[in-house]
């Protein structure tokens, strides 16, 4: 024990003298930080014990027909929000929270547990409900004192067409994703934002997606609302007005229904989408607020497609529409014009026989040159033209025309389809290409596989002496600056000659008067024209195995149809799955074009405007026919000019007999005059 008199050593006392200089140090260091170093960020802490900042959510822009009609609009509504920083013990909330919002209260902790787990900001606040009830809504207000995390936001919300009108081309809107985010796209946004999921609401989302704004108010200990301090108002996202015309559209929608496939209709002369529909269809209205599970699935593993927009992602045989593309090649390559053929209902090529279509029917369509090969659709005559061009100039003017590539539409996810050629075995299939491969995609058959918009847009350049339009849904002039455009150009120029486009063009003409494979389309005192196809799904042999009888093995039915024949201000293009016939998607084309003629006739209230009898070279067809529903169970067989003058006497369809001469006026009216003398 240390006496009253003996000092502590100096050791101990300089150890004491260093601990509380150290300690002083650390205290000065701290006081320092604290009112020195990190006075913004205190500051900034203590105001947000006292300022909430309130998220103002924008509407997105409303999007517009071509005429300024409201398509899609956007409607208030109200969603639940759950304030953590302002939480306090969730288990004791959460029973009556969810009592009175009717909600699970472990689907509220589950919510909370996923953004702890992801490491979100306290300060970012749940969403726990949308679009809740105004007796929700009571609740939440008639209880903030006890439930100061509860906080409203409204919403709006995108109000779109009833029943899936126009729901592909349109699209839908969703939370954004983990994997969106992800991609460059995306990655200016943050877990909650709504934003496009598909066609125009995706593609065109940076126009269509306004800028939030907030409000800052002033709260008490308890976190309860006792004043305002300022606002930004949020910014309304830009209106986009759309090329589609609603009148055309109903007419779209209205001759697709009850069948699975897909309308597309554009102005050839500028690549306008005036009319898009597919079917099935969903109804986009089921995402706005939030789709259910189950109903999501059931979207996702329908075996018919409804989320596909079959107008730019169905790939399949075109069928004898390709007989169009193949007319071009061939008469571009200088054989097509002289080219004659006998059907005798099939034909040899590299020792396989390859039947014509009117074989079942035990006919043959004899002597064929190019006009009667299209309007009768002879396979025989472009089974001979393929085997003499060869697929490597087949595939020349076939890309030339845009097939096997993606138009360039402003929409999200267009397929690029299929057109074979020597390279493409190769590199797909490590195999050589075999000559008589060719022979089967003469008539759009084999491995060409095509979109309805590639063909719309094809036989719309091919009707316009070669001029190629980019599709596209937006006018690119109504775009602001420094929007990114498509690689593909707005207008490319196609060589066809021009006696060959004469020739092509009425030859289409023919498809639908009273000697072509879609005669019931016919539309009175309308220049239109055509072409049918019928594509197999999978070969007869394996039909006939597989019983033939499902219609799951029907042929596709696909028409291309404009109007007038040259120079057209109108293409549309209709697939039919399991259609069977041309003739029958036809009739789906002839409404629509019917439906823009009378428009454009009521607006520049003129009667005759694409009428048959305006084109100097040709006899009007309108005058022979009268009934263009008599007999429509004779429908694609090509009955009305039966043996083509070979009997002496012509049998039209309306039951009149025709003396040879008359018959060869008949006949002036979709082939050129001296065409028409040959025969």
């Amino acid at each position: 024990m240390i006496g009253r008199n003996e000092k502590l050593p100096q050791t101990k006392l300089s150890v004491i003298q260093y601990v509380t200089l150290i300690i002083f140090l650390i205290l000065a260091y701290g006081l320092w930080n604290l009112q020195i170093r990190k006075t913004d960020e205190y500051t900034v802490r203590a105001e947000q014990n006292r300022i909430r900042k309130v998220p103002i959510l924008a509407p997105r822009g409303k999007i517009l027909d071509r005429e300024g009609r409201i398509i899609v609009d956007n409607y208030p509504s109200f969603s639940a929000l759950l304030l953590r920083d302002q939480m306090r013990d969730l288990n004791a909330d959460a029973q009556k929270i969810g009592d009175g919002l009717h909600i699970a209260p472990e689907e509220i902790r589950d919510k909370v547990r996923r953004l702890q787990l992801a490491h979100t900001p306290a300060f970012q606040p749940i969403i726990i409900k949308d679009d809740i009830t105004p007796d929700e809504r009571a609740f939440i207000e008639s209880h903030r004192d006890e439930f100061p995390e509860l906080e409203t936001i409204m919403i709006h919300r995108r109000l779109y067409p009833k029943d899936g009108f126009l729901a592909h081309l349109i699209g839908y809107v969703g939370e954004v994703s983990e994997d969106m985010l992800n991609t460059s796209q995306f990655e200016t946004y943050e877990r909650g934002d709504i934003v496009g999921q598909s066609g125009v609401e995706q593609y065109y989302n940076d126009l269509l997606m306004g800028k939030d704004g907030s409000r800052r108010v002033l709260v008490d200990s308890k976190g309860r609302e006792v004043g305002k301090l300022s606002q930004d108002p949020a910014v309304v996202g830009k209106q986009l007005k759309l090329t589609v015309d609603i009148d055309l559209q109903i007419a779209a929608e209205q001759a697709l229904e009850g069948n699975n496939g897909a309308v597309v209709a554009i102005d050839p002369r500028n690549g306008e989408i005036l009319a898009m529909a597919s079917r099935p269809t969903f109804d986009p209205n089921d995402f706005a607020v939030r789709i259910s599970r189950d109903e999501w699935n059931q979207l996702i593993t329908d075996p018919a497609h409804p989320l596909l927009n079959k107008a730019i992602q169905a790939q399949l045989a075109p069928g004898s529409v390709f007989k169009i593309i193949m007319s071009v090649a061939g008469t571009n390559e200088g054989v097509a014009q002289n080219l004659h053929v006998n059907c005798g209902g099939g034909g040899t090529f590299y020792g396989r026989y390859f039947k014509c279509w009117v074989l079942a029917e035990h006919r043959v369509h004899g002597a064929v040159d190019l006009p009667k090969a299209i309007y009768q659709s002879c396979d025989v005559f472009f089974y001979t033209l393929a085997e003499r061009l060869g697929i490597e100039k087949i595939a020349k003017w076939a890309h030339a025309l845009g097939l096997g590539e993606k138009t360039g539409i402003d929409l999200p996810n267009e397929a690029s389809g299929v057109m074979p050629s020597e390279e493409w075995k190769i590199r797909n299939y490590h195999q050589k290409w075999y000559a008589g491969e060719a022979i089967s995609v003469g008539i759009g058959q084999g491995a060409v596989a095509t979109t309805p918009i590639q063909l719309a847009r094809a036989i719309g350049a091919i009707s316009m002496g070669g001029l190629l339009a980019r599709p596209h849904v937006v006018a690119p002039e109504d775009l602001p600056a420094g929007f990114p455009r498509s690689d593909k150009p707005l207008m490319k120029k196609v060589q066809i000659n021009p006696q060959s486009w004469i020739t092509i063009t009425d030859a289409m003409a023919g498809v639908v008067s009273p000697i072509g494979t879609a005669n019931s389309a016919h539309l009175q005192g309308i220049d239109f024209a055509g072409k049918t196809g019928s594509a197999q799904v999978i070969s007869n042999t394996l039909r006939k195995s597989k019983g033939g009888a499902g219609k799951q093995f029907k042929d596709n039915g696909w028409f291309a149809g404009v109007t007038p024949r040259r120079n057209p201000e109108i293409v549309v293009c209709a697939l039919l799955e399991q259609g069977e016939h041309g003739y029958l998607a036809a009739r789906v084309v002839s409404q629509v074009i019917k439906a823009y003629v009378d428009k454009q006739r009521r607006i520049h209230n003129n009667p005759t405007l694409f009428s048959d009898k305006a084109d100097p070279g040709s006899v009007p067809v309108a005058g022979l026919w009268n009934r263009p529903d008599a007999d429509d169970h004779h429908d694609g067989q090509a009955e009305a000019a039966e043996d083509h003058l070979q009997g002496g006497t012509l049998m039209v369809r309306i039951g009149k007999e025709l003396d040879p001469k008359q018959a060869k006026r008949m006949m002036g009216a979709v082939l050129p005059v001296k065409q028409a003398a040959s025969h």
